[in-house]
This record gives structure tokens, C-alpha cells and sequence, in this order.
């Protein structure tokens, strides 16, 4: 039986901006985070309709080739250095969710 790999996605919901400052920072040094990590933007904060539930900001989603490649990219010092300043100027839900096959 053939081992199948099923790719993950990380969204981003951005429910509350609290500091602006703070988000303008990260948003100018997150991008280096993503070197050595095999991940595809598919939504960055483009045109959104809310369907159900709170409504929020914004929304991003990356797709990686697998679970343990988004856990290493959010799980980086990297990454983790930089989050912070998503964490001081923002509320949001973040989560994991593999693909299907």
C-alpha cells in the first residue's frame, strides 16, 4: 500500500486589530520567516463574505505539503520571533487542517 502525504493548511483569522504599529512591524518582517519552508499563499486578506458566525478583519491561508512542515514553519524561532508582534498588535484564531486525498 502506497504511503500518501496530505497537505496542510494554516489559516489566519484576524478578529481584532489592537495596535496597528505593532501589525505594520510584522507585516514588514514576516516574509523572510517563510525561507527553507515549501508553502503557498493561497489567500492573503483579499475580498471576504461572512457566512456564518462573528464576523473578522481578515484572513490568510498557507498551504504546506504536509502537517510537519506547517508545525516547523509556526514552530520556528523564525517565525515565533516575528508572531510576536502579531500577538501585541492583534486577537486571532490560527489553526491546522490537513487536506483531503
Amino acid at each position: 500500500m502506497k504511503d500518501f502525504m496530505m497537505e496542510a493548511f494554516v489559516v489566519f483569522a484576524r478578529e481584532e486589530t489592537t495596535d496597528p504599529d505593532e501589525l505594520t512591524t510584522y507585516a514588514a518582517v514576516v516574509d523572510p520567516s517563510f525561507d527553507g519552508h515549501d508553502v503557498t499563499f493561497l489567500a492573503a486578506y483579499g475580498a471576504m463574505e461572512h457566512l456564518e458566525g462573528l464576523p473578522f478583519e481578515g484572513a490568510v491561508i498557507l498551504r504546506f505539503p504536509t502537517m510537519q512542515a506547517a508545525h516547523e514553519w509556526y514552530h520556528s524561532p523564525a517565525y515565533q520571533a516575528v508572531a510576536a508582534h502579531r500577538f501585541a498588535g492583534s486577537r486571532y484564531r490560527a489553526f491546522i487542517v490537513e487536506g483531503r486525498q
